[in-house]
């Protein structure tokens, strides 16, 4: 592992530890508006997945999560990647551990990111571990798109 990718491992779990102790102690008594009614901070416990589907399914997370972080690791260790490819992958990782971190420790992800369309529609509340975890996945998506997830013999990454 090169330094960036393990910067960008350990501060992706550390900074999402660190805003949901923040988002715990902080936002128990109620929301914090950050851009009107846009943007709220709201505490949340997540007992399932994705926009709270498959809710106390907290055994089979744990398994999931085990095995998506041992295929990245062996995508990350066992392939040639590019860097950005290597960067998408630990971004992905970072993500899931901050989450796994929660569900292991607390039964449940705490999630505190509250975005709104006025009285359209509420996005469903989300954490840092969440938007690594989606930003890596659409990353990774647009370098298979253009051709760049793997390295090739001229690859200049």
């Amino acid at each position: 592992m090169n330094i960036l990718t393990g910067i960008i491992l350990v501060a992706s779990v550390i900074l999402d530890q660190a805003t949901k102790k923040w988002a715990s102690d902080a936002l128990k008594s109620g929301s914090i508006k950050v851009i009107g009614n846009f943007l709220r901070f709201t505490y949340a416990e997540n007992k399932g997945a994705a926009f709270s589907i498959l809710q106390n399914q907290r055994i089979f997370f744990i398994i999931i999560t085990l095995i998506m972080m041992a295929v990245l690791a062996y995508i990350y260790f066992g392939s040639k990647t590019s860097r950005p490819s290597k960067i998408s992958i630990v971004m992905i990782a970072g993500g899931a551990a901050g989450n796994f971190i929660d569900r292991v420790r607390l039964g449940y992800v705490v999630d505190f990111i509250d975005v709104r369309f006025g009285s359209f529609y509420n996005f469903p509340i989300f954490n840092i571990a969440d938007s690594f975890v989606v930003c890596g996945t659409i990353l990774m998506i647009i370098l298979i798109f253009i051709n760049k997830f793997e390295k090739s013999e001229t690859d200049g990454f």
